[in-house]
């Protein structure tokens, strides 16, 4: 059985796969808990990843995948893992990562402005110079450049890079019973865009694992537009890729924000444009399970609801309709189990598909979930 657990973080992501086989592969990575608020909720989630390591003697994650260079995505990473590329990020404490995998523009951003970014930014740079240890996503002409600038021939490391509708070679159905299929950044757009453009240039992928031959699909859609997903629809229809696109768990895009859905929030609920309402009615399974990564769904009328940030709620309605629709489930990491106990929220992935896992609230509150028949 595999497993993914998306860890309560408020407005950040943080996912853990533990493969069947024992690998281990982490997307992203934000230490949000304020460690002197009693109050806080979040998961402490650097306890929460070294627990897990320990208990399988380990000090390593086989690959750790940063889908861009937004806060929400890496704070406190720079403390917790190993880096390569000076010794002052090399206590005998830090969690070492075989293989990082990154979009292309977190090497060739320029004038990053938090000091967390740019000692990310230079590990990524010293693991492609050095060729090893890591995967870069889609190869623009921004790359190239940045190449030629320190004297390295873009041709030795092609091995070291996935375009969009490739697999990354890391994993196989044969070997791990899983597959990475990149369905973005695409390498125009990262050299038309600029460094306000990260959402849109971040790394989505479409994840295939296999259990007594039954196949479980899964959409990590880091914090992508609107605009964008319609690009991947588009692409992938032209292709006859529909397959590449169908999902029985979806992590929501950019903590249920609506512009992930459309171009106006709406009152109630947020009209999706064509290609994502596609995406999510057309090519979700029975019984699938979509997954916000975000605060509390704010009430209608309440403070949080007149806040320009997400998660929102018209965002939210559209989720749960189609999560209804499917026969399945809407959850938000920082409600699961209930708003005033959140706890990591695990699916296993086996031969019966996706199923999310009891968790226990409190002692005396167990929260449960089944796969329900589609409706209709």
């Amino acid at each position: 059985m595999h497993r993914m657990t998306f860890f309560p973080l408020g407005n950040a992501d943080c996912c853990r796969i533990d493969l069947e086989c024992g690998k281990k592969i982490l997307f992203d990575f934000a230490a949000t808990r304020d460690p002197e608020d009693e109050d806080d909720l979040r998961c402490d989630l650097p306890k929460e990843l070294r627990d897990d390591l320990e208990d399988n003697d380990r000090d390593y994650f086989d690959v750790v995948a940063f889908s861009h260079l937004d806060i929400d995505h890496f704070k406190g990473a720079t403390e917790f893992f190993y880096l390569e590329h000076d010794k002052k990020y090399q206590g005998d404490d830090r969690i070492k990562i075989n293989v990082m995998w990154i979009p292309a523009a977190m090497i060739t951003e320029q004038s990053l402005d938090d000091d967390q970014a740019r000692i990310l930014q230079e590990e990524a740079q010293h693991r492609f110079r050095e060729g090893k240890g890591i995967r870069v996503f889609s190869r623009p002409g921004r790359l190239r450049k940045w190449c030629e600038k320190h004297d390295i021939d873009l041709n030795d490391r092609l091995d070291k890079i996935s375009d969009a509708g490739t697999i990354a070679p890391e994993f196989s159905l044969a070997e791990d019973n899983v597959e990475f299929f990149v369905q973005s950044p695409f390498a125009v757009r990262q050299d038309e865009n600029t460094v306000e453009d990260r959402n849109e240039d971040s790394l989505v992928l479409h994840v295939t694992f296999e259990i007594d031959r039954v196949q479980t699909k899964v959409l990590l859609l880091a914090d992508s537009t609107h605009e964008v997903l319609s690009q991947i629809v588009d692409i992938t229809k032209s292709m006859d890729n529909d397959d590449r696109l169908e999902w029985d768990i979806a992590k929501l895009p950019h903590h249920c924000s609506y512009l992930s859905i459309g171009p106006e929030k709406g009152s109630d609920k947020t009209d999706a444009v064509d290609q994502v309402n596609w995406l999510y009615r057309k090519q979700g399974q029975d019984g699938a399970i979509a997954i916000s990564t975000s605060k509390p769904i704010p009430v209608a009328g309440s403070d949080e609801d007149k806040d320009a940030q997400p998660p929102h709620r018209q965002a939210a309605n559209y989720y749960k309709g189609v999560a209804a629709d499917l026969g399945g489930q809407f959850v938000v990491t920082m409600e699961h189990p209930t708003p005033k106990a959140p706890k990591p929220l695990v699916i296993e992935i086996g031969g019966r598909k996706a199923t999310l896992k009891k968790t226990t609230a409190t002692a005396a509150t167990l929260a449960t979930s089944r796969r329900a028949p589609r409706a209709g």
